[in-house]
């Protein structure tokens, strides 16, 4: 398998879960105060949203890439 038919099943599987999942979490640990041996620390949960375009783009491409007749 060359590099252009993995990289268009990658953007393939990855539109598919980002249209699947539409957003992901994850938590960000931050240092507020730090005084003496004492240090407080916030974890923040962030998420992120996939735009429904992206996903279908990416299928798209991969798509495009996957199909296209080679010159080979």
């Amino acid at each position: 398998m060359n590099a252009v038919r993995i990289a268009a099943i990658v953007l393939i599987v990855a539109g598919s879960l980002g249209l699947a999942y539409g957003s992901f979490s994850y938590t960000k640990e931050t240092q507020q105060a730090r005084i003496g041996p004492i240090e407080l620390t916030v974890q923040d949960r962030q998420t992120v949203n996939i735009p429904v375009w992206a996903g279908v783009a990416a299928i798209v491409t991969g798509a495009l890439l996957l199909f296209m007749p080679r010159n080979s």
